[in-house]
């Protein structure tokens, strides 16, 4: 079942009519973005069992399914979009779990997990979203720095701030012992935000 749903997450991620360049290759940018989840939870969590496995896996299941663009350009429409991407997600990998014969207690903790539900008081939702934050920090946050030119270092500091308010004290003692990739550029003001 394990390895079914894996294949079945993996063959939708690939549909990603979007890619992204690493090492020389073009990957469907989901795909690449779900295998960076999983071996960063290798990495941080390496006894981390198949639900969470697959949570992880799933995590942004499609997510160019559900732009941006089809909420309001504000603060709310941003907040709109991302509630209804939990939802989004977490209801395909529980459609996924179901065809590879998971059962229902299963699928409830994969959705709750990947719907972000009770975020700090849930251990297996602030595992994901752990994991979603390293993965951003080593692979994500230089990107989104040279995308937005016009932040300024406080708007920066508050980025900063508020992605390591996500994580756990677990994730913060990870990343503090030098075991993920720092984006080289931002480093200094990550020390900033963190003192």
């Amino acid at each position: 079942m394990f390895n079914k749903v894996i294949t079945l997450i993996d063959e939708a991620n690939n549909q990603d009519p979007n890619t992204e360049q690493h090492n020389g290759q073009s990957f469907p940018k989901e795909s690449l973005y779900a295998l960076r989840m999983s071996e960063m939870l290798t990495r941080f969590k390496p006894d981390a069992d198949e639900l969470m496995q697959i949570a992880v896996r799933a995590q942004h299941i499609q997510r160019w399914k559900s732009p941006r663009s089809d909420f309001e350009m504000n603060k709310q429409g941003y907040h709109q979009w991302r509630s209804a991407l939990y939802i989004f997600h977490a209801s395909s990998v529980v459609a996924l779990m179901k065809q590879a014969g998971y059962g229902e207690a299963e699928q409830n903790r994969v959705y709750d997990a990947v719907a972000k539900k009770n975020i700090k008081r849930n251990p297996d939702s602030q595992l994901v979203e752990d994991v979603a934050s390293l993965v951003f920090i080593e692979h994500y946050m230089l990107g989104f720095a040279n995308a937005k030119p016009d932040y300024n270092e406080e708007k920066w500091i508050g980025i900063i701030r508020r992605t390591w308010q996500k994580m756990s004290d677990e994730a913060h003692e990870f990343v503090l012992a030098g075991n993920i990739t720092l984006p080289g550029p931002l480093v200094g003001l990550i020390h900033k935000a963190l003192e």
